[in-house]
């Protein structure tokens, strides 16, 4: 049992979403101990310098995601007709949202750099923004499926759900103050939140590449 588990996780590193998913969970770790532990610098300062180099490297990686979302959304469609009309509704509108999400986010990367003029921060707020929605319509569209699906696959959706829930909790953190809680949570909860997505996006990863070797 362990063993299976051990080799799903080895082929989930071995993929670019896995990997991912690994580096996500290391830089929100550096976050949540840099926050946690006292003083402004040494150890603490050190780990959050990782976290944000961390993050950055997601950032630049994900310079190359936009053709596979765009297979993925293509590939989709309007979804199929058997599927709940609300599902599918909801799940275009998901991957539109997401689609959207990248180009927001490169043009904020290529004004960070120097790339293109002007200021970044509206383009890292469209992004987080379009991330937030998709985030939303996740949950949302998972809430019907989990109906139809209870007795089989209930486990793994309670874990998507939290998941997409301590996403959206930080994505909304990051939009400009005023918005709900946006801009009020402390640097540890931050990491803790993504810390708790990372590690199930990492169990249903190696779950999911445990499943397809068995």
């Amino acid at each position: 049992m362990a063993a299976g588990a051990l080799w799903g996780l080895v082929a989930a590193l071995e993929t670019h979403r896995g990997r991912d998913r690994a580096v996500r969970a290391l830089s929100y770790g550096c976050q949540l101990a840099g926050a946690a532990l006292p003083g402004p610098g040494g150890l603490p300062g050190g780990l959050l310098a990782a976290s944000a180099q961390l993050s950055s490297c997601r950032t630049a990686l994900r310079l190359f995601d936009d053709l596979a979302m765009l297979r993925h959304s293509c590939s989709y469609g309007l979804g199929p007709e058997g599927e709940d009309a609300l599902v599918r509704g909801l799940s275009v509108l998901c991957n539109a949202a997401n689609q959207l999400y990248y180009p927001c986010e490169h043009l904020a990367w290529a004004a960070d750099v120097g790339i293109v003029r002007g200021g970044s921060q509206k383009w890292w707020t469209r992004s987080t923004a379009l991330w937030g929605c998709a985030l939303l319509l996740g949950i949302l569209r998972t809430s019907p499926q989990r109906q139809q699906k209870l007795r089989v696959q209930v486990k793994a959706e309670v874990l998507s759900i939290l998941m997409d829930t301590a996403d959206l909790c930080n994505a909304i953190h990051w939009l400009p103050p005023g918005f709900l809680w946006a801009g009020r949570f402390p640097p540890w909860l931050v990491g803790l939140l993504g810390t708790i997505s990372s590690l199930i996006g990492i169990y249903q990863a190696s779950r999911g590449a445990n499943s397809e070797a068995a």
